[in-house]
């Protein structure tokens, strides 16, 4: 271990408040994970949960599941729980449909509200996803809208009276630099414009607070940091000042005031429920619903002040063990500037990662160079920070990762 940590990787573990948290999900034998800002880990009681709602609710009270087991009304209970871990009061967070197909929701909705600006304003770190949507509903709308991108760095010198909307992500899934959303959406405000947050990489990972920020709408997926499973149900939140008038531009049955009602004509729903659009996915929110229970009792100010200190632990073991390799840190050195996810740039990022991964510690890879590291508080271990890096080191040194089986780049990176 450097001679420059004073306290044992062991020794941290041992007065880690959150360690019992660790026995709540599976973690395969012999892996270190360090992707559960890709996809969180599987919590143990999801399987039984899981197997309840396919074997007994679904295979036992088939249709009348939506009354006897409330299915019907999942879509808001779990927004309310999802809304205590972003600062949200309740009655204002719903989950609901993908991460894509709310940003859909939230932008239409919140170009509405502005008739004269034109602009979109994002940076270029952003998830390409949401650029991709803003690109689509542009073309879509044939307003005359405009996307502009700026540096990260650049946004808040480029607030100006021609933003419509601020859409941005408040951590960057590259680099992990964490925009100050307060700051942000206080400019939007006095420049008129609406402010739209993603909360992919922030949900479950560090305090958020939404309401306390003002954000207009944000949006957010809980497969990753919030361990409710692969393509798991995303959520939406709107200020509550605005639930009342908010149009969504997906005017879906789910989204009625009454959908039994069966009324030709839309009347859209009081609360959140309004920018929801199809059938509720009982066996993804039922998964979703478990991993939530993890949260329970969880001091948000705890996961973050051990997700700073994981990555710190990271870049410090990386730039002593392997600062002759070429690795260059990709990510704020800053914890308080950075989400739970630290990055290093590297030619051969790729394999270098692939040999990781054979080896048992899984990262993901970012193009064109990046290998991302994530920290998921509530089961990673300082100890494993520590043997993550050791094998690192061990795979440079010995240059395994040009191993032909290594070069072979998958679908998913």
């Amino acid at each position: 271990m450097p001679a420059t940590r004073q306290v044992s990787a062991a020794d941290l573990d041992k007065s880690d408040p959150l360690a019992p948290k660790r026995e709540a999900f599976h973690i395969p034998d012999g892996v270190i994970y360090l992707d559960g800002n890709s996809l969180g880990c599987l919590p143990k009681a999801a399987v039984a949960r899981m197997n309840e709602v396919v074997a007994n609710e679904w295979g036992e009270s088939l249709i009348r599941g939506w009354n006897d087991h409330a299915w019907i009304d999942m879509p808001a209970r779990l927004g309310n729980r999802i809304a205590k871990l972003i600062g949200a009061a309740p009655g204002t967070v719903v989950a609901a449909d993908s991460t894509s197909v709310n940003l859909a929701k939230a932008l239409t909705a919140a170009l509405e509200m502005r008739e004269n600006p034109n602009v979109i304003l994002s940076d270029t770190g952003n998830f390409p996803a949401d650029l991709y949507m803003a690109q689509g509903l542009i073309r879509g709308l044939g307003r005359g809208h405009k996307l502009r991108l700026v540096a990260p760095e650049e946004v808040e010198a480029a607030i100006d009276e021609t933003v419509a909307v601020l859409m941005l992500t408040e951590v960057d899934y590259r680099t992990g630099r964490r925009h100050n959303m307060a700051r942000l959406t206080e400019k939007a405000h006095e420049a008129g414009a609406v402010a739209l947050w993603d909360l992919a990489h922030s949900a479950g990972a560090l305090p958020v607070d939404v309401g306390g920020a003002g954000a207009d709408f944000a949006i957010g997926c809980t497969y990753k940091y919030l361990n409710a499973g692969p393509g798991a149900p995303a959520f939406i939140y709107v200020r509550p000042n605005h639930l009342g008038h908010v149009e969504p531009f997906l005017s879906g049955w789910m989204g009625h005031e009454a959908p039994f009602d069966f009324d030709p004509r839309y009347r859209p729903a009081p609360g959140p429920e309004r920018m929801t659009v199809g059938t509720p996915p009982i066996l993804g929110l039922s998964a979703l619903d478990a991993a939530l229970d993890v949260w329970e009792g969880v001091d948000m100010g705890e996961v973050r002040a051990k997700s700073m200190a994981l990555g710190d632990l990271f870049i410090q073991e990386v730039e002593e063990r392997c600062g002759g390799y070429g690795l260059k840190l990709g990510s704020p050195r800053d914890a308080e500037a950075r989400g739970s996810q630290v990055s290093f740039h590297a030619e051969n990022g790729y394999p270098i990662m692939q040999a990781l991964i054979g080896e048992g510690v899984i990262g993901d890879f970012r193009a064109p160079d990046l290998m991302r590291f994530g920290f998921a508080p509530l089961y990673l271990r300082y100890q494993d920070v520590v043997d993550a890096v050791a094998i690192l080191e061990c795979i440079l040194r010995t240059e395994l990762w040009r191993e032909p089986r290594f070069q072979v780049r998958a679908k998913v990176t």
